[in-house]
């Protein structure tokens, strides 16, 4: 890339395997910016791409830091502070890390537009676009479509940087260049669905053709697919003096139950998660009839009269609360069968096909999330997990505001979905499960969830302690990539990681 045309701007002063300083070779820093072209971009700025060169290493790097020091003389030294990105080759190709360090003497050149489109462009190929660069709008980013959705990502900003502006994009972008991608996305605030709200009517952003928009009553999330420990936390009371009592009477009847119902399907060895079909009418009433027996003619209370008024009371509840239908008055999934259309509607194979299925979950209580979110978790990634086809067909799971149900912290009533996407992060690209990860809390999400992601796109942060939990999640060298995260306009993002070449500051395109 550096050739007698391409100006020489400064020299390397101290190389570490995780930052360069360089000297530019004007003292005045009016001078010290040059023009790489006859663009705008301003050379040696804070966020501009530069190329440390050296006999058969060529360098591309971002500047960190711009500072000026006194030299000798007592004159300003115009210093900057460079990221190291990956090296360049003889044929102009770019590859990340950096194999062959300079020493202290190195040039320090000048980047010029075509030399960017260039890298940028080897990209473009098996990719989408999601933007422009910030310092040169007419250059086009582009994500690598295996990284993106065959591992996991975190979109990762404030309330009001545009994160659904970017997951919109994302997700247009991805139908236009990918046609048979399946994506899942948790609405949690009814941002992405067809709906009417107070007469007032809003679009999906996405191809209708392509998309089917589900709400929480229409797709059913029945009760009987609840694991064991989410029930109990439905109808009991930790606090409860009998709550031992009851949890493990529940036990004994929910297999006993399932076993029951299903003994026709031949399903072998049951056991208290299993995802069968169950009557909640029958369950009442074996509580009911526990919670009542006596014997010696009503003389003699058995040990559990009395000992369910409580659930009974929860229970009740929740049965007359209509908000709470999907869950507990299921009319299309109560059978075990039914599953399989559960299934389907969930990954975009029920009728009509799409290749996004927008969950609308903002009508949920609030209470039931957890179970709810830990129920797709579960049902995306066991799909995947018994398909035989799981490659050719890969599904990405969109969690907005992940923070609401995938915490940090080790609580009771989240660990289930906590563990449900903890497994997708840890084992899911296994079997061609993707997460993506949207929050606008990153230090109140999950660690293990985050650090496995493979690419980040981060916009405007100004919480310090998020600030410096995204840092601690990405490698050292690439930390000080971050520090502009809290002057970064809305729409605008830095992305990293393994679906880009190097990281980036860019413009998400507009929806």
């Amino acid at each position: 890339m550096t050739d007698e045309n391409t100006t020489q701007i400064g020299v390397v002063a101290d190389v570490t395997a995780e930052l360069f300083t360089a000297r530019l070779f004007s003292k005045r820093s009016e001078d010290a910016y040059r023009q790489a072209d006859s663009s705008s971009a301003i050379t040696g700025r804070v966020g501009s791409y530069l190329l440390v060169s050296q006999a058969d290493a060529q360098i591309l790097v971002m500047v960190e830091r711009s500072y000026q020091v006194a030299d000798r003389q007592g004159q300003a030294a115009h210093m900057v502070r460079l990221t190291p990105l990956g090296e360049i080759d003889a044929e102009g190709a770019f590859t990340r890390g950096v194999s062959h360090f300079p020493t202290a003497g190195a040039g320090l050149y000048a980047v010029s537009k075509e030399d960017l489109l260039r890298i940028f462009s080897q990209h473009s190929e098996v990719s989408f676009k999601i933007g422009s660069l910030t310092s040169f709008e007419d250059i086009d980013i582009y994500m690598d479509a295996s990284a993106f959705f065959g591992r996991h990502t975190a979109i990762l900003g404030q309330s009001g940087s545009g994160k659904s502006w970017t997951v919109t994009s994302l997700i247009q972008s991805a139908m236009r260049s990918m046609p048979e991608t399946h994506i899942i996305l948790m609405d949690m605030h009814g941002e992405y669905s067809d709906k009417e709200v107070d007469g007032i009517r809003s679009c999906s952003p996405f191809d209708a053709a392509r998309v089917r928009c589900l709400n929480a009553q229409d797709i059913e999330f029945p009760y009987w697919l609840l694991a064991y420990s989410e029930l109990c936390e439905l109808i009991t009371d930790a606090a409860d003096d009998n709550a031992s009592i009851q949890v493990s009477v529940l036990r004994s009847l929910l297999i006993r139950l399932k076993r029951e119902t299903n003994a026709h399907l031949n399903l072998g060895h049951i056991t208290v998660d299993s995802p069968v079909y169950y009557s909640l009418e029958d369950l009442i009433d074996l509580i009911k009839k526990a919670n009542v027996e006596t014997s010696d003619f009503g003389k003699t209370k058995s040990p559990l009269f009395g000992k369910f008024d409580q659930v009974l009371v929860r229970l009740s509840s929740l049965l007359n609360d209509t908000r709470y239908d999907f869950l507990m008055k299921p009319k299309t999934r109560n059978s075990t069968e039914s599953l399989t259309d559960l299934m389907q509607d969930l990954v975009g194979l029920g009728e009509p096909r799409a290749n996004v299925t927008v969950l609308d979950l903002s009508a949920v209580p609030f209470d039931v999330v957890p179970m709810v979110t830990a129920q797709i978790g579960r049902l995306a990634y066991e799909f995947n997990f018994w398909n035989p086809l799981c490659r050719e067909f890969p599904l990405y799971l969109v969690c907005e505001e992940a923070h609401e149900y995938i915490p940090r912290e080790d609580i009771p009533r989240y660990r289930e979905a906590r563990r449900s996407m903890e497994r997708i992060a840890k084992n899911g690209r296994k079997y061609g499960v993707g997460l993506c990860v949207v929050s606008q809390r990153p230090h109140d999400v999950s660690e293990t969830v985050l650090a496995q992601c493979s690419s980040y796109i981060c916009l405007r942060i100004s919480n310090p302690d998020d600030q410096e939990y995204v840092r601690s999640m990405v490698p050292e060298a690439v930390r000080g990539t971050f520090a502009a995260l809290t002057s970064l306009a809305k729409g605008e993002a830095v992305a990293l990681g393994e679906a880009v070449p190097m990281p980036v500051r860019f413009r998400v395109d507009k929806p």
